[in-house]
């Protein structure tokens, strides 16, 4: 998936190496993203590298990526795979 290079806020689903996914959020997606496989961004993917984005959604604030990144920490598995097919943004 193309990593928006514009800054912003979104909200965000990686696909970790073992298969897992992560939720997060951000206001630069490429920067973050290379955290994450630097194993800089988050003790929960740092020994689940390499990690690919999965899924995203921009947003006009901080708080609205904020919410959305609580909402999709909240889905199922199941669900979060659904929205990762679907390619909803």
């Amino acid at each position: 998936m193309d990593v928006p290079a514009q800054n912003g806020f979104y909200a965000y689903l990686l696909r970790c190496a073992d298969g897992t996914l992560y939720g997060g959020w951000t206001n630069n997606l490429e920067k973050r993203l290379a955290a994450h496989n630097a194993g800089t961004a988050s003790k929960y993917t740092r020994t689940r590298r390499p990690v690919m984005l999965a899924y995203y959604e921009a947003f006009g604030s901080k708080q609205d990526a904020m919410r959305r990144e609580w909402q999709l920490k909240r889905l199922t598995r199941h669900e979060k795979l659904a929205l990762i097919d679907s390619g909803e943004r």
